[in-house]
């Protein structure tokens, strides 16, 4: 995750703090938060949920360096109320050309306001008038007191405010950076002191707020004049003393100069409940700072510890409650011959495991392990350097699946022990994937951050590159610290058994989870054979055809620009051509897919359709030259399952990213054609359900139309569309089949009106009717929906058919955003859950059938719930026979599981 550190100036260091004298800290709360917005792209930050973060993590890491450098003894936070104050009043038009404020900053101040509370600092909000007022009234108050101040805003206008003793720090990028405004910078800078900042500000305008200024004249005449006179209230007097045009402009708008002036003044007499006395800083709430950073998925350690450094009661906290340096170990370093009789001492007991490069599949190699006991004994040794007799007994003990294990990311310690020639059984706990099942909403599994959170242990930093632990050259200090991992595996494993039966979970990570990381273990080393000279063919022709939409679009506008330059494009589409303008944002009109796609359907120009290709086909590209670098010397592509990303259950893939290949264009399948059977074997088999979200949806809403539509054997889409438009099914068109097969995965997938209009390029009021009739006519999916929500409400959680839980918190929030949000996702996450067990759970039985059977075939890739296999010669019929039947046998539904399997050459012709 970027981090977003501010700093003052380098030219205007920090003064220094006078200890005898109270330092008051004032912040601009709306303002630092909005800047904070366009600092940091929203995409990069976003709860599971959906609910943006971007502004809200800007301005906590910004207060948190602020708060570090300043070091205030006194604190508090304005924002406004709304647009309406004694200023609009007085001039409607004031502020009335702001942009609309964008959806994904909606909700973020009032999250921020949340994080504030549990960091105890006071926030004021005041109706008629602006956080400019209340800071200007504090900061009158404190320095009137003795204080020194300080003002952290994104206006200008509070430089009026600027003494010896107040000092504004003003964003001079993003949040970033902080300009420290002194009357001696505010001098250097406007040529002017802070008391005539308000004079000068009247007249240069502020199209910001919408107050006009005097044509033709800018900042320096503006200075110049207010150092002429001295005053604006002297130049409006003497204004017929001024010369030239200026001077004729200056006496036509001089009423309008005045207004602004009033407006520009701050008021410093506010009405507060509260002065700057009683604005000291008060120790955080912990527990609860710690409940909304997990809600707002700020897992990032640095971020947490720069947030918490600045906490006042921190000494007092680290005195309470500093987590331990590390397990109390009684271990030791075993020398050759010795691991043999440890294990046949201590091994028939669950023993925790861990090991140096284990997390680190770049290396292929181990260079250290240590072993925990229940007991208390732990071990540490160098594999390399064991006896036959050692290695015999650790091989005999990892691969005997009556001895239990603890192990974290089993999945990877059996990935990596298999290129050792060790097999790896008997894993009773992961504590990875424990931890992803009593919270599937969090995004940090590591061992060092579930130590802290679940022991109140701090364990030795691993190097972020190689896996490899950071403990210096000694040799026994390497080992008790890696022996600490160990025992640190174990006790999050005791840990854990007791939070699984809590959340009721236990069965899905022993009887589904852990043997599913055991066969990704295995799809992972096997790989799939990939046809590098095909692919290489693919990349060329995707850079031919990049190239050639360039060629396109400087023809289309008559001259070159560069088409992966947002600003050049908004000045081509939007300057030169003349188009419609989309939504606005800070750097310009936005010219995403989306807005692009608009354009398109609103201008004959080809412009917006060539960049829209150009785009695709720059993806394609990338994906394909990304797949061409992960081909290894074998001439497979080995790829990563994580079982741990999606909430819902759902595996991904990265390294490479097999679900980025489109699935319906020509030129995803063109790309799978890449993808091909390995020497040795006779062809790849596919296999995926038909429709399987659609029939949890169905089973779960026991809606009887639906499920007659599933059991009629006819076309699912055209059977519904015929009862949702009224018509014969021979009449259902093309696009009524459309809408419907939209709408319908849509509801499976927590789709709104809204969404649903933005999809098919509707009206949303046409999607709302379409949603409707739907719903009259299969209200068993209406009310299985309504009844989803809140139940979830209610409990806190939804739940898929095998127990796997989602915890929405969120559905009770006082956020709109986040509560629709939430919403959404409990439509969701039951239907796509249950879809993605019933996979794991048919992947399971086949790849049980398959050693049963004594099959020589294999699993190798499962993606967007389809799976592949590899064939040997003579296995097809029997394998073919074996998919189907444990597939469909993975779960009973009201509407039976459906199987699709095709056979071919590469993975585009085994496609059915």
């Amino acid at each position: 995750m970027a981090q977003t550190a501010s700093k003052t100036s380098p030219s205007t260091a920090p003064a220094p703090v006078q200890e005898d004298r109270p330092r008051l800290l004032l912040m601009d709360g709306h303002s630092m938060a909005y800047r904070a917005f366009f600092a940091l792209p929203a995409e990069n930050f976003s709860t599971a949920t959906g609910q943006p973060t971007n502004a809200i993590y800007g301005f906590a890491s910004m207060l948190a360096n602020t708060l570090r450098d300043e070091r205030p003894t006194h604190f508090a936070v304005a924002f406004d109320v709304s647009r309406k104050t004694w200023r609009s009043e007085e001039f409607p038009e004031y502020k009335a050309n702001r942009s609309k404020t964008p959806d994904e900053f909606k909700g973020q101040v009032e999250l921020i306001g949340q994080l504030l509370d549990t960091m105890r600092v006071s926030r004021f909000a005041v109706d008629g008038f602006e956080a400019d007022d209340v800071i200007a009234t504090l900061a009158t108050q404190a320095e009137a007191l003795g204080f020194q101040v300080l003002i952290v805003t994104g206006d200008r206008d509070s430089f009026q405010l600027v003494s010896e003793d107040v000092t504004v720090l003003y964003p001079t990028k993003g949040v970033s950076e902080l300009t420290r405004f002194t009357p001696e910078k505010i001098q250097e800078k406007y040529g002017l002191s802070p008391q005539q900042y308000p004079d000068f500000a009247a007249l240069r305008g502020d199209p910001s707020d919408n107050l006009p200024g005097i044509p033709g004249v800018g900042e320096k005449t503006a200075a110049k004049w207010i150092n002429q006179f001295g005053s604006f209230t002297e130049l409006a007097e003497r204004a017929g003393e001024v010369k030239g045009k200026a001077g004729e402009n200056l006496r036509e708008h001089l009423d309008a100069v005045k207004l602004n002036r009033r407006l520009t003044e701050m008021v410093r007499d506010v009405e507060l409940p509260t002065g700057p006395e009683d604005l000291a800083r008060a120790p955080y709430d912990r527990d609860a700072l710690t409940v909304i950073l997990d809600s707002l998925e700020f897992r990032h350690a640095n971020f947490r510890e720069r947030l918490l450094a600045v906490d006042p009661g921190a000494a007092e906290a680290a005195a309470e409650a500093a987590p331990e340096a590390g397990a109390a170990v009684d271990g030791a370093v075993i020398a050759a011959g010795e691991l043999a009789p440890w294990l046949a001492e201590h091994a028939a007991g669950p023993l925790g495991l861990a090991a140096v490069d284990a997390w680190s599949l770049g290396s292929g190699s181990v260079s250290e392990i240590a072993l925990a006991s229940p007991e208390g004994p732990a071990v540490w040794f160098d594999p390399t350097q064991l006896t036959e007799a050692d290695e015999r007994a650790f091989a005999a003990w990892i691969a005997d699946a009556d001895r239990p294990k603890t192990l974290h990311n089993a999945k990877n310690v059996m990935r990596v022990f298999a290129d050792h020639g060790w097999s790896v059984a008997g894993v009773r706990m992961d504590t990875a994937l424990a931890a992803y099942l009593v919270k599937p909403g969090r995004r940090t599994f590591t061992l060092e951050v579930l130590s802290v959170e679940y022991l109140g242990r701090e364990l030795a930093k691993a190097a972020a590159d190689s896996g490899q632990l950071a403990f210096g050259a000694d040799e026994q200090a390497e080992a008790d610290a890696l022996m600490g991992h160990a025992r640190t595996v174990l006790d999050l494993g005791e840990e854990f058994e007791t939070k699984l039966r809590e959340v009721g979970a236990a069965e899905l990570l022993h009887d589904v989870e852990l043997p599913t990381s055991a066969m990704l273990a295995r799809m992972e080393r096997a790989g799939i054979a990939a046809d590098s000279a095909w692919l290489e063919r693919m990349e060329e022709q995707f850079a031919a055809a990049v190239q050639q939409s360039v060629q396109e679009a400087h023809a289309a506008v008559g001259h070159e620009f560069n088409l992966g330059s947002p600003k050049q494009l908004q000045e081509v589409l939007f300057g030169e051509l003349g188009l419609p303008k989309t939504k606005k944002t800070k750097t310009g009109f936005t010219t995403d897919a989306d807005a692009l796609a608009w354009l398109a359907s609103q201008s004959d120009h080809e412009l917006p359709v060539i960049m829209l290709r150009h785009r695709e086909q720059s993806k394609l590209r990338s994906t394909v030259e990304g797949l061409i670098k992960t081909v290894a010397t074998d001439g497979r592509i080995h790829t990563t399952f994580n079982q741990t990303v999606a909430a819902t259950g759902r595996l991904s893939s990265t390294d490479p990213n097999l679900q980025n290949i489109p699935v319906r264009t020509d030129e995803g399948r063109a790309i799978r054609r890449g993808f091909v059977v390995g020497e040795g074997y006779e062809s790849l088999l596919t296999a995926d359900y038909s429709q399987i979200e659609l029939r949890v949806m169905a089973h779960l809403s026991k809606d009887a139309g639906l499920l007659a539509a599933f059991s009629s054997g006819e076309d699912l889409h055209t059977t519904v569309a015929s009862q949702v438009f009224g018509v014969a099914k021979s009449e259902v068109d093309p696009e009524m089949r459309r809408k419907i097969k939209a709408m319908s995965y849509g509801l499976a997938y927590g789709l709104s009106a809204f969404g649903l209009s933005q999809q098919l390029n509707i009206a949303p009021d046409e999607a709302r009717r379409l949603m409707d009739t739907f719903f009259e006519r299969f209200g068993g999916v209406r009310d299985y929906l309504q009844r989803v929500v809140e139940e979830a409400r209610a409990v806190g959680y939804t739940e898929t058919m095998l127990g796997r839980r989602r915890y929405l918190p969120d559905l009770n929030s006082d956020n709109r955003q986040r509560r629709e949000m939430a919403e959404r996702m409990a439509l969701n996450a039951p239907i796509q859950g249950t879809a993605a067990d019933i996979v794991k759970v048919a992947m399971l039985r086949v790849d049980a059938a398959l050693a049963q059977e004594k099959l020589s075939s294999r699993m190798l890739l499962q993606v967007h719930d389809e799976i592949v296999l590899e064939l040997v010669p003579g296995e097809r019929e029997q394998v073919e026979a074996l998919v189907r039947r444990e597939m469909a046998g993975a779960t009973e539904l009201r509407a039976s599981l459906d199987v699709s399997v095709g056979v071919g050459a590469d993975w585009e012709s085994a496609a059915h």
